[in-house]
């Protein structure tokens, strides 16, 4: 077989260009320690590298979200404590108001107390988070989420009952914050009678219905309120009736509860005390007041104008003390509740985020197998590669040199 010099010289440079090319890309390799450097490498490989560069990305996401939801969530942890701490000085506050030896002087120093309470309690209540949005407003977070109404001079929540949620996970969202209405409405007020002046007729005047013992009413009321849409407006109505040798007979709107006898015209019964004038034949009406719900701030602002209003009987005083004191514990009893929530929800996070952490590190291993390169084996092939291009250059040398005149010399 004849070769002629172009067809050596073609042969030997697609050698040493060939050679060339897998030794760039060996160096390629061994630089960016990829084993697949193109699609077209290994195209499986890529598209599964891609699928897990897909998931380490969103898990990458997931992750900031989770900051981003616990710094939310100190936040709020950080201002319900604050609230709960000045809540429970205003319960202690009311305590001592309750004291019946403290003067006026005395109330109007712990009035001046509660009315600043109330002031930071609002302020808290109005917090924003770090993006200026207000905390407790549920989705309405531009708006203010407590105001006073003007007209009525009552504390109401501005919000709605919206819940701000952050996905962590595949899957999971986690609450970034609770709306005032579920943390600051829902605090119980006082169980209580409609009012403390009595309805009297026959031979009974001056009635008065006022709670002694709240436990004792508590039972009371829970036992006997009727609370069904349908009942008549009546259905809470009691009746006592005096009979004769100091006896009495309690009905709830016609129907028999109970009799006892009495002294000093003066009936307990449920937790209530009920004084009255005259005797027997007389009738002293009184009726259950529904359970009602109310915020912190309208509780510290009736404690504050009780303790402000001159000529408050003993005993009106007593229901003012009363209502605070039931009030105040409910309304930081749900405090609590939202703050044991929170923890709640703090722990998940700090456990989602040890599992994105672990799917991270796996996601970023198997992508490795795939297109990672094996350092030992890319730097045998590199020098496998450079000596075969060396063996083709120093090959091209030789032959260069075959021709007839180099011969003859």
């Amino acid at each position: 077989m004849r070769l002629s010099n172009n067809l050596m010289y073609q042969n030997n440079l697609t050698s040493i260009l060939d050679n060339q090319s897998e030794v760039n890309k060996a160096m390629q390799q061994v630089t960016t320690q990829k084993r697949v450097l193109s699609a077209s490498d290994d195209p499986s490989a890529t598209a599964r590298a891609m699928l897990y560069s897909d998931r380490i990305e969103t898990n990458e996401q997931y992750s900031k979200n989770l900051t981003m939801l616990e710094s939310r969530l100190g936040t709020q942890e950080s201002v319900l404590e604050n609230i709960k701490n000045s809540i429970t000085q205003a319960y202690t506050l009311a305590i001592r108001a309750g004291n019946g030896s403290v003067t006026d002087i005395d109330k109007n120093a712990i009035a001046q107390e509660i009315k600043a309470i109330q002031a930071s309690v609002l302020d808290m209540m109005n917090s924003k988070s770090e993006d200026g949005r207000y905390i407790f407003s549920g989705y309405q977070d531009n708006t203010q989420t407590y105001g006073q109404d003007p007209a009525t001079g009552k504390f109401v929540y501005q919000g709605d009952q919206g819940q701000h949620k952050i996905k962590v996970a595949e899957g999971v969202e986690i609450r970034s914050s609770d709306n005032g209405f579920d943390v600051f409405e829902k605090a119980e007020n006082r169980l209580n009678v409609v009012s403390n002046t009595a309805t009297t007729a026959g031979g009974a005047t001056n009635g008065t219905v006022y709670i002694k013992e709240q436990g004792e009413f508590d039972k009371f009321h829970k036992s006997y309120y009727n609370a069904s849409p349908t009942a008549p407006a009546t259905a809470n109505d009691f009746q006592i009736t005096l009979g004769a040798g100091n006896t009495y007979a309690l009905t709830q709107n016609g129907t028999p509860v109970q009799s006892g006898t009495y002294t000093d015209n003066k009936i307990v019964l449920g937790g209530m005390e009920i004084k009255f004038s005259g005797g027997p034949t007389g009738t002293i009406d009184f009726t259950l007041e529904k359970p009602a719900k109310d915020n912190v701030l309208n509780t510290l602002e009736n404690l504050y104008k009780g303790l402000t209003t001159p000529g408050t009987s003993v005993e009106d005083f007593e229901q003012v003390v009363a209502d605070a004191v039931v009030g105040l514990d409910n309304a930081k009893n749900k405090v609590s509740y939202s703050q044991a929530s929170l923890g709640g929800r703090k722990n998940t996070a700090d456990l989602i985020s040890k599992a994105n952490a672990d799917l991270d590190i796996n996601n970023k291993s198997a992508r490795a197998d795939i297109i990672e390169l094996d350092m030992t084996e890319a730097i045998t092939n590199l020098q496998k590669h450079e000596t075969a291009l060396q063996a083709s250059q120093a090959t091209f040398g030789r032959l260069s040199n075959l021709s007839l005149f180099d011969y003859i010399r």
